[in-house]
């Protein structure tokens, strides 16, 4: 069986794949942000995206892998932080939101170039909402890049408010803050 007729498979990210998923990072903002930013925004959003760590501690970290090589990851959270890795400029909140009158955080979507517009992101985005509502949020919020907003929006995401990030060596890299209600799966 070749490895393209491999099926997908998912599981919560460890601490032992922090270097892959840094690398996956990478990768992504080089190659998938160029139809959307210009070569400065791409290399301010190294500086402005990347992984929480709190997110794989959390448990709330999903990778979607095939044969073994991941081909995408994403997250969840319940604590206040919107958006921003270790590594970058944004600063992390981790008080704990009430699922009752706040939005989970979808978290670090990433998407392997050589595996995009294969149905990982939506399948990232779909563990992600079903553990949001499993501990009880009835709604998301993100911070979405402008290479992810068609992705969001086919997802239900609708725009709420256009961002841009603080100003990395003068440059800006434009954002989305984009929300979804959580319909409870029967």
């Amino acid at each position: 069986m070749s490895a393209a007729a491999l099926p997908f498979t998912d599981r919560l990210a460890t601490e032992a794949d922090l270097p892959a998923l840094d690398a996956v990072m990478e990768r992504a903002i080089a190659a998938l942000q160029n139809d959307f930013l210009t070569p400065e925004q791409v290399r301010a959003s190294h500086k402005v995206m990347g992984l929480d760590r709190q997110l794989v501690a959390d448990r709330t970290y999903f990778i979607v892998e095939r044969d073994g090589v991941i081909a995408g990851c994403g997250g969840w959270s319940w604590r206040s932080t919107l958006y921003g890795g270790d590594t970058s400029i944004v600063a992390r909140e981790p008080r704990a939101l009430d699922p009752a009158t706040e939005p989970a955080r979808i978290r670090a979507m990433y998407t392997e170039p050589s595996f995009a517009r294969q149905g990982v992101g939506r399948r990232v985005m779909h563990l992600c909402e079903q553990a949001a509502r499993d501990a009880g949020f009835a709604a998301a919020t993100m911070m979405a890049t402008l290479a992810g907003i068609p992705l969001y929006a086919a997802c239900g995401y609708q725009p709420v408010e256009e961002v841009l990030s603080d100003p990395i060596e003068g440059v800006r890299v434009p954002l989305v803050r984009m929300e979804k209600r959580l319909v409870p799966v029967i």
